[in-house]
């Protein structure tokens, strides 16, 4: 006799995905809503105007940020600046031109320079060479800490001493003592794909999660720690309950964080792409469909163009993936009555 039990399971699998797919996509923007790496209220002008050759907008952004004080801000706008003039420097040159000594233009002077630097196939000596433009940076406003975080990726480029690059951090933590993007510098230092091991990275991550305030994207920094083992060759077949658990918990730490913001917010748009990201690894399907839903349409490169050349439809695939197997969990009805469902996902 054959067996049937197979066949049962996937009739019936297929009929829960038919069933309950739509209502899971409720709440979910369509593939061609979604857009990646969408520049927010204040960077679209500036972004719009470099476009046209015009750099005052950005000057003006980035001043804005270094008066306020708005670090975290800061540093994300540079990046977002620094990828467009990478193609269409022309805004940057006349920005210069007009203002040499001007600390936001140095700065972004002085990202380009690295970043261009790190693609060379002599990197190290491409980026001992813009040494000097970092040092400007630094010098053109002493209480700002993204110059820092620069020297910190330069120091990590050149194969700086633990010395040297102690001496960085706590010139760092001096100008911010919970500045994301210093913490990621010091983050990738500390890999085992750089100088260190994936338990030293998962040590620095979690103190400094423990040691940063409330709401703070530091507490995100095991869940990079979580990234960094799920994709570097680590994780394989014999990966340690501990190495799982400390992986689950960097998640959970970064949903508290995640539902510390309103679904669609774009500031933390990137910790929700990595921590959907990580869930789907995982295999913790419901959670990760709830994380697409916060992000909404914010998709980022990062995590997806480190796993794919295609970012957006890697987040794509994701997010349906996340919706079928929610739904092919889903009991065809819930209930024990019709019309009493006993919950979500039940």
């Amino acid at each position: 006799m054959v067996c049937t039990m197979p066949f049962l399971r996937a009739l019936l699998r297929t009929a829960r995905v038919i069933r309950h797919t739509p209502a899971l996509s409720t709440g979910l923007p369509a593939d061609h809503a979604v857009l990646l790496d969408a520049p927010d209220e204040r960077l679209s002008p500036a972004l719009v105007a470099a476009a046209a050759g015009e750099y005052e907008p950005a000057a003006k952004l980035l001043a804005t940020t270094r008066d306020a004080a708005e670090w975290e801000s800061r540093d994300r706008y540079l990046r977002r600046l620094v990828a467009f003039a990478r193609n269409r420097d022309g805004w940057l040159a006349d920005w210069l031109a007009a203002a040499p000594h001007d600390p936001d233009a140095l700065l972004v002077k002085a990202q380009l320079a690295v970043d261009r630097a790190w693609e060379s196939p002599a990197r190290a000596e491409q980026l001992r060479e813009v040494g000097p433009l970092i040092t400007a940076a630094a010098a053109g406003d002493p209480r700002d800490p993204v110059p820092w975080r620069l020297a910190l990726d330069h120091a990590r480029g050149t194969q700086a001493t633990h010395t040297t690059f102690e001496a960085l951090w706590e010139q760092a933590l001096q100008r911010s003592t919970h500045h994301y993007g210093c913490h990621v510098a010091a983050l990738q230092y500390l890999s085992a794909a750089w100088y260190g091991s994936h338990r030293e990275c998962f040590d620095f991550a979690e103190r400094a999660a423990e040691d940063s305030v409330p709401s703070s994207l530091v507490q995100a920094l095991p869940l990079r720690a979580a990234f960094a083992m799920l994709t570097e060759g680590a994780w394989d077949a014999r990966s340690t309950s501990v190495q799982e658990e400390r992986i689950d918990a960097a998640a959970d730490l970064a949903i508290s964080l995640s539902a510390a913001f309103a679904p669609g917010d774009p500031w933390p748009a990137e910790v929700r792409n990595l921590l959907a990201y990580v869930l789907v690894v995982r295999g913790r399907w419901a959670e990760a469909l709830e994380q697409f839903g916060r992000i909404g349409a914010h998709a980022s490169s990062f995590p997806w163009a480190s796993v794919s050349g295609d970012p957006l439809g890697r987040f794509l695939d994701a997010r349906d993936s996340a919706r079928l197997r929610v739904a092919s969990g889903t009991p065809l009805w819930q209930g024990s009555g019709r019309g009493r469902a006993r919950g979500h996902y039940a």
